[in-house]
């Protein structure tokens, strides 16, 4: 066993800084780099560990509980003829809610087996599966709304299914978040249950969308990645080609709040609703990863330091106005009226971790690690049963976390990613090993045909600190790329846009 010990306020600039690894081409063309899953890592720190695991013993209990008292559950029910009654609640996304909570309870099994937890969620999805209507269409809010000859339909939805996606509907934002966690549950469980009623939805919108049929692009985006996540689950390249339809027909002429006021791959600068742009980004990452769409790179890449460059918090966070609940103009970022909604903190996590999955660069993690332990975090209590929606830098007093909102995106949001935080600490590229995050943990790695063990010891983030010791099961060589954070390097955030008053690294040289 090999240790190795560093500090990462004063750390040797010699250390490996990332660069673009070439792994091996032989395998299924995706991103380059490959994240050690999460189910891998056991967390053994006194920071994320306790955080992990009051998010299955609290979040997720909790808001499942508010899915039900809120009536979001009882909309499956009457969906699927198990009640009677009216659409239950506010908005015709709120079937989202339950996909995603169900996603992050699936994400909890696999490192708290718990078969209470396993049966509700067979149970729950059994319950939307009637829903499902017998062609694929899930709707609750429409399905419901037929029941009752066309009263109760949303405002934000027509009678004909999809034409207002681009606007309000949001049908297709909806099933993208259902892709997604059916993918985790059957990845967590290996049962096909739900992972069937994704399929058979998806094969809908396979038939019903194309450029000779119906011609609509998401009003929220979000079912790119669910879709690109449904490919690679099934092999099936007709959902990685709906992915990359739904991009390429967004814009020219559309609306700037979601993103549709160019060509996506015209695009230059961050602007919208910034949970929405991330989302779309990093469904772009996908399809670039696996297609090679160089256009589609550059654009994200663009933006990104557009983001980083003018529009990002010094807590990671970004949008700056609730008005449109994201971006303002550059260098526009006041304190007191900060948005910083939890769900784009979420949204800047996903955008990053792709990017250096591209890239292979360590300024992604830094800005990824910025978020994590800022932005993101703030968005739920230590108790883990408040949340906040926006994250201001400064309060009077009139701001506090609330334990459910009307609009739950939030809640929902962090209940499915804290779960996965393991997976973004290590990541693998042929015969080269990264370590991106420090948190005390043990892990167990595939690398080129080796199994390695993995280990840290870190107070970290209080202490820079931090010991790895590395036990291959066969002697072999290869890379261990550690990453510098920028920090550590008295750089607050790569492109300059903060700095630090009082240097440490120049003075400890």
């Amino acid at each position: 066993m090999k240790k190795f010990s560093f500090y990462l306020s004063i750390i040797s600039a010699s250390l490996c800084i990332f660069v673009s690894c070439s792994g091996d081409k032989t395998a299924a063309r995706d991103y380059p780099i490959t994240p050690v899953p999460f189910t891998s890592v056991k967390m053994t720190d006194d920071f994320w560990a306790p955080r992990i695991k009051r998010n299955a013993e609290v979040t997720i209990p909790i808001a499942f509980g508010y899915c039900e008292s809120t009536g979001r559950v009882r909309n499956f029910e009457i969906a699927g003829g198990l009640d009677t009654g009216r659409f239950q609640t506010i908005y015709p996304f709120d079937d989202s809610d339950v996909f995603k909570i169900i996603e992050g309870a699936a994400y909890s099994l696999q490192t708290f087996p718990d078969p209470k937890l396993d049966a509700y969620l067979d149970t729950l999805i059994y319950k939307i599966g009637l829903a499902q209507e017998d062609d694929g269409y899930i709707y609750t809010n429409r399905t419901i709304a037929e029941m009752h000859g066309g009263k109760g339909l949303h405002d934000w939805a027509s009678p004909k299914r999809w034409e207002l996606d681009t606007v309000l509907s949001h049908e297709l934002y909806n099933i993208g978040h259902m892709y997604e966690a059916a993918v985790a549950h059957y990845q967590a469980t290996g049962k096909r249950t739900f992972l069937d009623i994704a399929i058979k939805s998806a094969d809908l919108v396979a038939r019903d969308f194309g450029y000779d049929k119906v011609k609509v692009y998401p009003g929220h985006q979000v079912i790119e990645m669910g879709l690109v996540k449904l490919y690679r689950a099934t092999g099936d390249s007709r959902y990685l080609d709906l992915a990359k339809f739904f991009l390429d027909i967004r814009g020219p002429k559309g609306e700037q709040y979601n993103q549709a006021h160019q060509r996506v791959v015209d695009q230059a600068e961050a602007v919208g609703h910034s949970v929405r742009a991330t989302y779309m980004y990093s469904g772009m990452a996908d399809v670039a990863a696996i297609d090679g769409d160089k256009e589609y790179i550059d654009a994200i890449t663009r933006i990104w330091e557009d983001i980083v460059f003018r529009k990002i918090y010094v807590t990671g966070g970004i949008g700056a106005t609730g008005g449109n609940e994201g971006f303002a103009d550059p260098y526009v970022l006041p304190n007191m009226s900060a948005y910083c909604e939890t769900c784009a903190s979420i949204g800047v996590i996903f955008f990053n971790e792709r990017l250096f999955l591209l890239h292979g660069h360590s300024k992604y993690m830094d800005i990824l690690e910025k978020t994590l332990y800022n932005s993101m975090l703030s968005g739920v209590s230590l108790s883990a049963d408040r949340f906040f929606y926006p994250n201001p830098l400064e309060s009077n007093g009139q701001h506090q976390r609330s334990p459910w909102f009307g609009c739950a995106c939030c809640p929902s949001n962090v209940a499915r990613f804290i779960p996965a935080i393991p997976g973004y600490i290590y990541s693998t590229c042929g015969d080269q090993l990264y370590v991106n995050l420090f948190m005390s943990n043990n892990a167990l790695i595939e690398l080129a045909g080796n199994k390695v063990e993995l280990s840290q010891e870190t107070g970290y983030p209080w202490t820079g600190s931090i010991e790895l010791s590395v036990n291959p099961e066969k002697s072999s060589r290869f890379g261990l790329r550690i990453r510098i954070p920028g920090w550590a390097l008295d750089e607050a955030i790569p492109g300059g846009l903060y700095s630090f008053s009082d240097p440490l690294f120049l003075q400890a040289r």
